[in-house]
Parts: C-alpha cells; sequence; structure tokens
C-alpha cells in the first residue's frame, strides 16, 4: 500500500543536495575542500582515551566551550557549537526566517544556504558574482532596503575564492540594520581575514566558523555561530540541547593544541595553491584568486572530459559546469604529491587533445 504522507510542498518542490559520492577513501580527494593531510596525532590520542563511560553519557559542553571560545577571542557567551558548519547555518532559518520571508545571497556560492531557505519555505533573492568573480557590494547593498530576515556571505567565498574587503562588509552592516548578516568564515585560517571582533560593535552581525577545513575534523562534524551575548541568546533559543558529539568535542580541543600544526598546514596549502595556479596558467588555462584552500578554473568546452578522465584515476574534483559554466571547476588545493601528480595528468590530457586536432 503506498502511503498519503502530509508532506509540505516546500519539500515536494526542491532538489536533494549533491552529497560526496561514497568510495572516495582511498581516492584522491580534491572536490570537497577537506584537509587531505587528516588531523594531526594530538586527535587521534584524545580520541583513543574515550571511556565506555563518556560515550554512554550525554556531553558536557562547559570546558570545551570556554576552551573553544578562548581560542576565538570571545567569551563563551558569544559562542554557539553547532553539529558542523552546515547545522550552524540552518539555525539562523529555525530563529529568524519564516515562511513568508526572504533571504539575500550572492551565487555562485555554498549551496547551503539556497538548500536550508527552501526547506524552510522562504523565497531566495539572489545576486551574481561578475565575470572577474567580483562581488556586487553596490547592486547587494541597493537590495537590502527590500528588508531581507538574513543575509548569507561567505568570506572568502566558496567556489569562487572572492575575499570581500572588511570595508564591503561593514558597509553591508550599517545598511541593513533590521537583517541578520551572516559572515561564514569557513575559510578564514586560509584567508587571514575576520570581521569576528565586530560582533560586540554591531548586534547584527554573525560570524560562522567550521573545524572541518584547516583542523581537518570534517568527519566529526563541528562549527560555531558567534554574535554578541543578546544575538547569539537568540540562536540558543532554535538550539536542542545536545547538538554536538563528544568526540567532536575532544577532537576540537585537542587540534587547539597543536595549533602550530594547523598553522603550517595552512602555509603550505597557501604555497601550494600559488604554485598550482601558475602551473594552470603556463598550460593556458584561466583560474581566479582565491583566498581558500581550493581554486576556481576554467578548463572550457573540453573540461568536462578532462574532469571524468580524472574520475578515472582516482581523482576527485568538483565541476561548476551547471552553476557557472561549462568547463568551470573548483579544485582543492591537497598536498604537494597531491597536486604534482594531478598537473602531470592534466599536462597529459592537454597535450593528447592538441595532438588529436592536428
Amino acid at each position: 500500500m503506498k502511503a498519503r504522507l502530509p508532506v509540505r510542498k516546500a519539500i515536494l518542490q526542491r532538489k536533494t543536495y549533491e552529497a560526496p559520492a561514497e568510495g572516495r577513501l582511498n581516492k584522491m580527494r580534491l572536490d570537497f575542500n577537506e584537509n587531505t593531510t587528516g588531523c594531526g596525532p594530538a586527535v587521534l590520542h584524545a580520541l583513543r582515551k574515550l571511556t565506555p563511560q563518556q560515550l554512554a553519557m550525554y556531553p558536557e559542553y562547559g570546558k570545551p566551550t570556554r576552551r573553544i571560545a578562548a581560542y576565538f577571542g570571545i567569551s563563551e557567551q558569544e559562542l554557539l557549537l553547532t553539529n558542523g558548519g552546515d547545522d550552524a547555518l540552518r539555525v539562523f532559518f529555525d530563529a529568524f526566517v519564516e515562511p513568508s520571508k526572504h533571504i539575500l545571497i550572492c551565487e555562485p556560492t555554498f549551496p547551503m544556504y539556497r538548500y536550508y531557505a527552501e526547506i524552510a519555505g522562504a523565497r531566495v533573492e539572489t545576486l551574481r558574482y561578475g565575470s572577474e568573480m567580483e562581488f556586487p557590494l553596490g547592486d547587494f547593498v541597493s537590495a537590502l532596503q527590500r528588508k531581507p530576515a538574513v543575509v548569507f556571505i561567505a568570506n572568502p567565498n566558496n567556489p569562487t575564492g572572492t575575499l570581500l574587503p572588511r570595508s564591503g562588509i561593514e558597509r553591508i552592516l550599517l545598511a541593513a540594520s533590521s537583517t541578520a548578516v551572516v559572515i561564514d568564515e569557513a575559510y578564514a585560517e586560509f584567508s587571514g581575514v575576520t570581521v569576528l571582533p565586530w560582533i560586540r560593535k554591531y548586534p547584527n552581525l554573525f560570524v560562522t566558523r567550521t573545524f572541518s577545513k584547516a583542523a581537518g575534523l570534517a568527519g566529526l562534524r563541528l562549527g560555531a555561530a558567534m554574535a554578541c551575548r543578546e544575538s547569539i541568546a537568540l540562536l540558543r533559543r532554535a538550539m536542542p540541547p545536545f547538538p554536538v558529539n563528544i568526540g567532536a568535542l575532544v577532537a576540537a580541543e585537542a587540534a587547539l593544541q597543536e595549533r602550530s600544526a594547523i598553522r603550517n598546514y595552512v602555509k603550505q596549502t597557501r604555497e601550494i595553491r600559488e604554485w598550482f595556479a601558475g602551473k594552470l596558467a603556463r598550460l593556458g588555462v584561466r583560474t581566479f584568486p582565491s583566498a581558500g584552500n581550493f581554486l576556481l578554473a576554467d578548463f572550457g568546452p573540453q573540461g568536462p572530459r578532462l574532469f571524468k578522465k580524472l574520475a578515472t584515476q582516482g581523482i576527485l574534483v568538483r565541476e561548476r559546469s551547471k552553476d557557472i559554466g561549462l568547463g568551470f571547476v573548483r579544485i582543492s588545493i591537497g598536498t604537494g604529491s597531491e597536486m604534482k601528480r594531478l598537473v602531470k595528468v592534466i599536462q597529459k590530457e592537454i597535450r593528447n587533445r592538441v595532438e588529436t586536432s592536428d
């Protein structure tokens, strides 16, 4: 018998999010901006020390919250820990977005902003990055006159790598007095740019972070939302009592004990990113300046064929032909050896293509 369930119209009308394919563990994972070197040894050591009693208990948040808040340079009352960076975004819809309201985003960007808006039944107003992947600041400020409930800005933006300067963010904050302004700083370690110190100055400012990228904890799911005490208290009302598991809390505390390892990883990633961009430029491949741990590249009409070829060799990249243009791809920056292998494969395929056309 077929069930006739009272499914919300918003759920039936939306598309599902394309999660990573299964079977990625032993492949070259340059598709979801993960830390391909893995987490540090202190994290594994801390996880191994977990006892059966700890796993059988509901987690306690006081101590890890204080330590993580200190790492970010804020008070524990200004921090909300979440089940990954995605959950840090979801809570804004639960707290601020009625189905009759709308949000404002600039695409292409992180798809979870639209994902949660569609689930909530909210309208999505979109602007577009320019041909050079520049942020349309003037149009964005003008759109704030329509009073969106929330605006989401990834900074640096994923997948473009675009970095909106602090002056632009301040202009948005001043124009959005009745709007929650969410600055998604998932890649802030790589850009070195943050507006987190402003949360006490602007009560409409919210900053989100994740431990999935630089810290290498994507598999444990830990994120954070930060704002002034009064504003974060509103988000806390929309959260369940135990949103983060004990493994994520223990791992995050351990990761903060080896900050030098994170700093070294970030430094190496930046250097490899610039080296890789130079290699692609010499091959005639257009790239865009990036402040994240990834690079957006345009391989043109032959791009999809190349991306499929890479996949057959166990090299995974994130094709963006559907939302940016044919041949666009976002490539995460892996280790030096991984990127050298990728360059060799690309060089070979481009050379074969030239020889075939001759």
